[in-house]
């Protein structure tokens, strides 16, 4: 796209009766489109996005309450809207759903000896947690009759995997040392070779990435070696690109720019689909290599950057005296919004977890108020739990629960299940806590069924427990004391499950238990039996249960596997975007989650932005929008460090930078004395005495700036690590830049790198005016507001914030490896003209002398230097520089602070 010559192309869509359509012409030029994204300068939150634009409502098109509106009762609250600009090249888009571009089976993809595979894309996320711990890029595979070959995957780490099978059904995996280098959303290329024969009686496979396909390669991590020749079989599957019908790992929303299949490594390509060379709507197209490609599911060939999704929350009809002037100055907002609007304390997280991933035919959690005297059901048809003696919200300390209740010496309860089909085998579970071993035999549940055991019972006993089961004459069918139940059955939380499952003519009748914390033990007794269903809940527990609490009573029609795993401790330890990801999953939301794994404390019961934002603080990332489709994106902490520059603008080059560009220096950020609190355990805290940000009197420091933050932390272990990596964020010295505004019909030749741009990304700002500070200025970019005119005016002003305390110490790197001085100083003044230097160390080892550290750079006031060479064993030393390296040379006085100009920080 170039300016002023050429019109911008914005493309607006609306959903209209569910289906997207173009309204573009109907956009009116005087108000132009405005978008809000993100966070204004350093705010803590996100706020959901906005956005502005107005309609042409002559034909009452965008009147949804008027009748006569041809789209009366097609739009209306919350309908969806998108704008979108070209983009710099074509791309096939698959949505995380089911697709790809597929190609047949054909005697050149035949390959059965070494192979080269190599595919250029932009992923939503390369790391996440994602479903079965892998997604999919390329393969000819097929696990249907074992017709396996090849295939291409990334594991949730964001190593790449090559797999590949010599006879169709058994698979040899290898993966990557590494994880690529991409952040989420990055474009990237990636490659695996394989030598089938590496000449050493074995077989080798390397890992590649560059920034597309072009090159150039850089070998990723170590080569991978196995012991014996191979080959690959030739499988009749087809080669697909994208999600592999056969094997159904996770869908991850993905662009491709191009794929290739080569018959040897650096080989001829047999498949080539290049789809930055094909027209958007493509199908069906054949590639320079011959092969046939067909797209299937969502896949689509696109040329669209997407600039904003929302939902029109609001359509007030506007008109001028004359009625002639009709429109609709529109409103609509990010997903947040309707998120936050109204939205109630989400259940526990077994109240959530059991009914959606164990089907019961019966459930009553017991998580009732103080005054109840029965325990309601969530299961349509079931009726309450009939309870007597019940201490309801007497017991808050199961982490998976609200508050359950506690028996006491006349505690009984009954409940009927429903009928249901037989299926050979159930399961009755609950979550119960005994604080101690009664002194006799005391009925911890008893239930009836429709089988050769119509009554079961559990009892608690002072040396462990009994397992018994009744026929309708009274007759013991079973009988299984288990001696070993001991601290593991009493005074800890458990999960209980007893089960019947049919094998022939016998069941299978078991008992386990578990621990919250995961250990635990059981029994099975086998019978010549039937295992009928489960009818009813009858238990008399007996005045010794006095104290027990028990909740989340179910009974299943078959076997379970996990169902109260990890919900009974609320998912204790969950990584932060696995538990963001888990939660939009269950509510239906849409999202991206770059993979966090800060260890989350327990899910409590609240709403989901607010159980989300206690991720997102915990792992300090940040949770916005996803302006490509109406959903979330989690961009972690870690994708911050040592991030690569997305977009520079040079000071002196027209429309770069547009006025005002404004550095503020304040205490706004500053925080030199910083509390963590781990919600519910313990805290740390970390305070700066000595730097010029310090908690000293001033001139000394700054004084105190002091705060506390409670974050849901997984072990009492996190706090003085979060509280050190604050204490760093809020004493990082140097000038706010909050906004930064580019003017894109002066500066066409951004408009590829301003599409890319995203919340999170780096900016540098390259050769500033002489009364700043020397560049480079080095920003975050917090959010922006995008003003997109007609028909050829678009400005992004972007709120930033300063990237240099993100950039973290590297093992072995050049720049980011060295640790900073803990007092140096000049031993003598020097002029402007001097490259030999006397430094004496007034605190803390003396400097390196090895050759092997060197270069690096130093500070001296405000001057950087280059030190290409330090001698001496004992303070002062003498060290040998380049001058100016800044552009700032200038005579420096005897005791001049002496610092690394990029020390090394340990990141959290």
């Amino acid at each position: 796209m170039a300016f002023p010559q050429t019109p911008i192309e914005l493309l607006a869509e609306m959903q209209i009766g569910g289906v997207w359509t173009d309204i573009t012409a109907d956009l009116y030029a005087r108000a132009p489109l405005t978008i809000e994204r993100g966070r204004p300068d350093e705010a803590a939150r996100v706020d959901p996005a906005r956005v502005s634009f107005q309609l042409n409502n002559r034909g009452n098109a965008y009147s949804p309450r008027t009748p006569s509106s041809p789209n009366y009762g097609l739009i209306g609250r919350n309908t969806p809207v998108r704008f979108s600009l070209p983009a710099t090249e074509a791309y096939m888009n698959l949505p995380a759903a089911a697709a790809a571009a597929s190609t047949p089976d054909v005697a050149a993809l035949d390959i059965t000896g070494d192979i080269d595979v190599r595919a250029d894309l932009r992923p939503d996320v390369w790391a996440s947690n994602v479903t079965n711990s892998y997604w999919e890029v390329m393969a000819k595979y097929a696990t249907a009759s074992n017709q396996r070959s090849w295939g291409l995957l990334v594991r949730d780490t964001g190593v790449i995997q090559f797999r590949w099978s010599a006879d169709g059904t058994n698979v040899l995996l290898t993966e990557s040392t590494v994880a690529v280098p991409f952040r989420g959303r990055q474009r990237g290329a990636i490659r695996a070779t394989l030598d089938v024969n590496n000449g050493s009686g074995g077989w080798t496979v390397t890992f590649y990435t560059a920034a597309t396909m072009a090159g150039t390669w850089t070998q990723l991590g170590a080569t991978v070696t196995g012991v014996g020749v191979t080959s690959i079989f030739n499988s009749t599957a087809p080669l697909q690109v994208g999600d592999i019908s056969s094997i159904g790992f996770a869908h991850v929303g993905r662009r491709f720019y191009a794929a290739e299949v080569r018959n040897g490594i650096g080989g001829s390509p047999v498949a080539n689909p290049t789809f930055t060379a094909l027209s958007p709507g493509t199908t069906a197209w054949s590639d320079s290599a011959g092969r046939s490609w067909t797209l299937t599911g969502q896949a689509a060939i696109s040329q669209r950057e997407y600039r904003a999704y929302a939902e029109v929350s609001a359509w007030p009809p506007r008109w001028d005296v004359s009625g002639r002037d009709v429109y609709v100055p529109a409103e609509a907002a990010g997903i947040m919004r309707r998120l936050g609007q109204g939205a109630k304390p989400l259940a526990s997280t077994l109240r959530r977890r059991i009914p959606r991933a164990g089907a019961p035919v019966a459930y009553w959690p017991m998580e009732e108020g103080r005054l109840a005297t029965q325990a309601y059901s969530p299961v349509t048809g079931v009726a309450p739990l009939t309870t007597v003696g019940f201490d309801y919200a007497a017991d808050s300390s199961l982490l998976g629960s609200d508050p359950l209740p506690r028996l006491t010496a006349v505690a009984s309860m009954s409940g009927v299940v429903p009928t249901y089909t037989s299926t050979g085998s159930w399961t009755v579970a609950c979550v119960f806590y005994w604080p101690t071993a009664p002194a006799s035999d005391t009925v911890l549940i008893e239930f009836r069924t429709t089988g050769s055991a119509t009554r079961i019972r559990l009892t608690g006993q002072s040396g462990g427990i009994l397992f018994e089961g009744f026929t309708a004459g009274g007759a013991t069918l079973f009988s299984a004391g288990i001696v070993t139940a001991g601290t593991d059955f009493y005074a800890t939380w458990n999960r209980l499950e007893i089960s019947a499952n049919t094998s022939g003519g016998n069941v299978d009748f078991s008992v386990t238990w578990d621990n919250v914390s995961g250990s635990g033990w059981g029994d099975t007794t086998t019978v010549a039996a039937t295992a009928g269903n489960v009818t009813s809940i009858s238990t008399v527990f007996g005045a010794l249960a006095e104290g027990v609490s028990i909740g989340h009573l179910a009974v299943f029609p078959g076997s379970i596997d996990g169902v109260y795993d990890g919900a009974d401790d609320g998912y204790l330890g969950e990584g932060a975007s696995a538990r963001i990801t888990r939660l939009c999953s269950e509510e239906g939301v849409s999202v991206a989650a770059e993979r966090a794994d800060t260890a989350l404390g327990p899910q409590t019961s609240d709403t989901l932005l607010a159980l989300l934002g206690k991720a997102e603080a915990a792992d300090l990332g940040v949770l916005s929008e996803d302006r490509e489709g109406l959903g979330l994106h989690y961009r972690a902490r870690t994708s911050y460090y040592n991030q690569p520059v997305a977009l520079t603008l040079d000071y002196a080059t027209a429309g770069h930078v547009a006025p005002p560009l404004e550095p503020v220096d304040d205490d706004q950020r500053l925080r030199n004395d910083r509390t963590v609190v781990r919600d519910g355990g313990s805290s740390a805290r970390a305070v700066d005495t000595t730097s010029p940000l310090s908690t000293q009197a001033p001139p000394a420091g700054v004084g105190v700036y002091d705060d506390s933050r409670t974050l849901s932390l997984g072990s009492d272990s996190q706090p003085a690590d979060i509280a050190g990596w604050l204490l760093h964020l809020g004493t990082w010295d140097e000038a706010r830049y909050p906004t930064v505004h580019v003017d894109l019909a002066a500066a066409p030749s951004l408009i590829p790198a301003i599409l890319a741009l995203d919340i999170g990304d780096r900016i540098q700002i390259i050769n500033p005016p002489a009364w700043l500070p020397p560049g480079p200025i080095d920003l975050i970019v917090e959010g922006y507001t995008e003003t997109i005119g007609h028909p050829n005016s678009w400005d992004v002003v972007l709120n930033c914030s300063p990237a240099g305390p993100w950039t973290v110490a590297v093992t072995d790197d050049s720049v980011n490896a060295h640790a900073d001085t803990t007092g140096s100083q000049l031993a003598s003044g020097v002029n402007t003209s001097a490259t030999s230097l006397s430094v004496a160390t007034t605190s803390g080892p003396i400097w390196t002398t090895a050759a092997s550290e060197m270069p690096f750079d130093i500070r001296v006031g405000g001057e950087v230097m280059t030190v290409t060479a330090i001698s001496g064993a004992s303070s002062p030393q003498t060290f040998t520089v380049t001058r100016s390296v800044n552009g700032i040379v200038k005579s420096h006085l005897s005791s001049a602070d002496v610092r690394l100009a990029h020390p090394a920080f340990v990141s959290y």
